[in-house]
């Protein structure tokens, strides 16, 4: 298995056909944002889709962007869309999802990321902490999470 950037895998026709085998509302959404090109537009400019695949298999994908559905907030980056296709789900994929977040994050000397979810107990496995409530884009009340990201120094 790998974790590889849609944008970066040459392979976005194939990979955004297997993206859209979701069956999750949001993962409609991202998939309509990528194929109608406002994916950067919704989201931000330096954002990401995150694939961990197993070949041509899709297994897991999350983005990490500037932009989630917490608007208007000064906090950034986000790790959003955060989907496992029923058949792989607890193994745990989401996670390595999350550490090739964090080893982006941590290159460009980010300090911490969030994460907005209705789910407790299931972030909180990967070392994220809750922080707080706020409203998403459609009103309704989300936990927000965050994780510290480790320096080269703290290790």
């Amino acid at each position: 298995m790998e974790v590889i950037g849609f944008y970066e895998s040459g392979k976005q026709e194939h990979f955004l056909a297997e993206l859209r085998k979701s069956d999750w509302r949001a993962g409609a959404f991202l998939y309509e944002i990528i194929n109608n090109g406002t994916f950067f537009d919704t989201v931000g400019n330096d954002s990401e889709v995150l694939l961990l695949t197993d070949g041509e298999k899709l297994i897991s994908f999350c983005t990490f962007a500037e932009k989630d559905d917490i608007q208007p907030t000064e906090l950034t980056p986000w790790i959003g869309f955060v989907y496992t296709f029923p058949e792989y789900r607890s193994h745990r994929f989401a996670g390595l999802l999350f550490e090739e977040a964090e080893k982006r994050a941590k290159k460009k000397n980010i300090p911490q990321i969030y994460l907005s979810t209705n789910h407790i107990g299931l972030y909180e496995k990967y070392g994220f902490e809750y922080l707080t409530q706020m409203n998403d884009t459609d009103g309704n009340p989300s936990r927000i999470y965050v994780k510290k990201i480790r320096r080269q120094t703290d290790e």
